[in-house]
Parts: structure tokens; sequence; C-alpha cells
């Protein structure tokens, strides 16, 4: 691996959708996720993987009825915090594909260019320059 391939993700962000499917391909034109695996069949998706152009990804599927157990983030109550080199092509590209943007373009007391938009789950979706503290 070389100084300028990202690192695989080792933090996975995950959500559930009611149309995985439909999420996955918003996600893709929308915000500029890459599709690289999903498994399932017909409605249902039962594990998909975006991953971010500069860096990580995201773990989402379907909300199953009847499914047990602890772990159930329901649709529409996923929230990210994205970085991006390029956030004014972003929101572009965002507003061209029909997000509803809930934060325009703005830039922050610490130095960020940021915007927010909802994805068609409802699940919040915040982008920006900012990369952390220093580490």
């Amino acid at each position: 691996m070389n100084d300028r391939t990202p690192p695989p993700p080792q933090v996975w962000p995950t959500l559930q959708a009611t149309d995985a499917r439909a999420l996955i391909r918003f996600l893709v034109d929308a915000f500029g996720f890459r599709e690289v695996a999903v498994y399932g069949e017909g409605d249902i998706v039962q594990h998909a993987e975006l991953a971010w152009p500069e860096g990580g990804g995201v773990m989402l599927g379907s909300v199953r009825e009847g499914e047990d157990g602890a772990w159930r983030p329901g649709p529409g109550t996923f929230g990210a915090y994205v970085v991006t080199a390029d956030p004014e092509g972003l929101i572009a590209r965002a507003k061209f594909a029909g997000a509803e943007i809930v934060s325009e373009l703005h830039s922050t007391d610490y130095g960020s260019r940021d915007f927010a938009a909802r994805d068609i789950e409802g699940n919040l979706w915040s982008f920006g320059t900012y990369p952390g503290a220093p580490r």
C-alpha cells in the first residue's frame, strides 16, 4: 500500500433501509459512494458495502420483519460526517440527484466547508473538509 491508497476501513457505520436497493442507488448517484458488495435476492439486501472514494465506507441492509436481536438501527435514524475534498462539487451532485439539502454549504468556525443532506430513507449525511484533529 502506498501513501496515497487509503487503508481499508476498520470502523463500519451501519444502517438499515426499508428499500435498501433504492438507497444504494441513491447513495451512489447523489453522493458518489461506490458499490463494493451486495448480497441478497429480490428486494431484500442481506448485506451491502459501499466505499467512500476518499477512504472508509458504510454497510447496510434491508429491515427484515420479525428480526430478533438488539442490533436494530431503524431506517432514518443514521447520521454520519463524511470528509470530502470537494464539497462544492458534491453538493451540486447531491442537488442534481434530488437530495434534500438541510444545511447549505457554509464555512465553520473551525475552518471546514460543510453541508448536510438527507437521503431517501431520512438519514442525515454531513459532508465537509474537516478531516478530524491530528493524531
